[in-house]
C-alpha cells in the first residue's frame, strides 16, 4: 500500500507529489493523459509559487525558463497606446512548469503513470482502494484528487460543486506562432466595438498564447477555434499587415465559470486545485491558488503519516484552504469585471486585473 495515491499531474498534484516525496512520503501520480502536454495554459507564477518551489529544490529552474519584467504593450483600434512593464510575477507556460517539476519528481524517484483513468473508489478504515478503468486496484492511505476542473474525483465521491457557468464562451485560446512580431512584448489591441486579441510570447519558444474574442457566425453562434478563425481575429483587432498565424499546437475556448466544492475532504481523499474550485483568469490566480493548495496539503499529509492521524490534524486542510477558496472566486470575478469596464478605455490592459 501507497501512503498517498495522487490523481493528475499538473501543477497542483506534480507539487503535491514532490514536496511528499521529498519528505519520504511514499507516493504515486495517475494521469488520464496517454502523455504530457506541452500547452501554455496558466502562465504566471507569482512569488508565493517561487516560495513553495524554493523548498522543493526547483524555484531557479522556473526563473532561468521563464521572463521577468515583461512589457505589457497595449494598442487601441489598432495604434500603439503605451507600454507597462510588469515585474510581480515570472511568466512561463503551464507545460514548463509541469516538465520541471517531473523532473525533479523522478529525481526523486517517482514516475507519473499515465493512461490511468479512475473509474471508482471506496474507502475503509485503514485506507482508500482506487480502482482504475484498466489495471489491477491500488491501495493508499489517503488519495489527493488534483485531476482539474472536472475531477474525476470529486464526481466519484459525489461532491456538489456549486456556482455558476455562463452559457456563451467569452474568448477563444491557443498556442500560435507569428513570424515578425516582436517577443519583448506581451501585446494586447482592444477596439472601440470591444474586441480583443493578446498574444503572450511563451519564454525559450517561437510560440505565443493568443486570447481573443470569440468570433460568431452569421447566425451569432461561436465559431470554433481554428488557425483560420484566429487569423480573421487578428487581422480584425490587431489590424497589423504582414503578420500570419501559424504552426497551432494548442486551439481552445473558454467560458466563465465560478465554482467550488461544498467540501474538499471526504474522509481520506483530499481535493485540490481546479478539482476544488474554478474561477476567472483575471489576476492570474488559478495555477497559483493550486500550487498553494498543494502545499497545504503536503503539510496536513505529512502530519498525518508522522503521528496519530487525528481529525484535527486532517481537518486542518478544509479549515485553511476552503475559506481561501471562497476568497477567490468572489474576488476573480471582482477582478474581470474591473478588467472588461477597463479595456474600454485606450491604454488600459490586463494589468487592470492584477492589482
Amino acid at each position: 500500500m501507497t501512503d498517498v495515491l495522487i490523481a493528475g499531474s499538473g501543477p497542483t498534484g506534480l507539487t503535491l507529489a514532490c514536496d511528499l516525496a521529498r519528505r519520504g512520503v511514499g507516493v504515486r501520480v495517475l494521469e488520464r493523459r496517454p502523455a504530457p502536454h506541452r500547452e501554455s495554459r496558466g502562465k504566471t507564477l507569482h512569488p508565493s509559487s517561487l516560495d513553495v518551489f524554493g523548498q522543493l529544490g526547483v524555484a531557479e529552474r522556473m526563473t532561468d525558463i521563464g521572463t521577468e519584467g515583461l512589457v505589457f504593450r497595449k494598442y487601441f483600434d489598432g495604434a500603439h497606446v503605451n507600454d507597462t512593464a510588469y515585474d510581480e510575477a515570472l511568466f512561463v507556460g503551464q507545460w514548463q512548469v509541469e516538465e520541471v517539476l517531473r523532473d525533479r519528481l523522478a529525481e526523486l524517484g517517482v514516475h507519473v503513470e499515465y493512461g490511468a483513468r479512475i473509474a471508482g473508489i471506496t474507502e475503509d478504515a485503514a485506507g482508500v482502494t482506487v480502482e482504475p478503468a484498466d489495471g489491477r486496484p491500488i491501495r493508499a492511505a489517503y488519495l489527493a484528487g488534483c485531476d482539474g476542473g472536472r475531477s474525476t474525483t470529486r464526481k466519484l465521491l459525489g461532491i456538489p460543486f456549486e456556482g455558476s457557468t455562463e452559457e456563451a464562451e467569452l474568448m477563444v485560446l491557443g498556442d500560435v506562432t507569428a513570424a515578425g512580431l516582436s517577443r519583448e512584448f506581451w501585446h494586447q489591441w482592444f477596439t472601440s466595438d470591444g474586441g480583443v486579441m493578446l498574444l503572450c510570447p511563451i519564454p525559450g519558444t517561437e510560440t505565443f498564447q493568443l486570447q481573443a474574442s470569440r468570433e460568431l457566425d452569421e447566425r451569432g453562434e461561436p465559431l470554433p477555434p481554428s488557425l483560420e478563425s484566429f487569423q480573421r481575429l487578428f487581422d480584425r483587432h490587431a489590424r497589423v499587415p504582414g503578420i500570419r498565424l501559424a504552426e497551432p499546437t494548442w486551439l481552445s475556448a473558454w467560458r466563465v465559470n465560478v465554482r467550488m466544492a461544498t467540501r474538499i475532504r471526504e474522509g481520506r481523499t483530499f481535493l485540490a486545485g481546479d478539482a476544488a474550485h474554478v474561477h476567472p483568469i483575471a489576476g492570474g490566480l488559478g495555477m497559483n491558488t493550486g500550487i498553494q493548495d498543494a502545499a497545504a496539503l503536503g503539510r496536513t499529509l505529512a502530519a498525518a503519516l508522522s503521528g496519530p492521524a487525528g481529525e484535527d490534524v486532517l481537518d486542518a486542510y478544509e479549515a485553511e484552504r476552503l475559506p481561501v477558496a471562497a476568497e477567490l472566486l468572489a474576488d476573480t470575478s471582482r477582478r474581470m469585471d474591473q478588467v472588461l469596464a477597463a479595456v474600454r478605455e485606450p491604454g488600459n490592459g490586463v494589468e487592470a486585473g492584477l492589482g
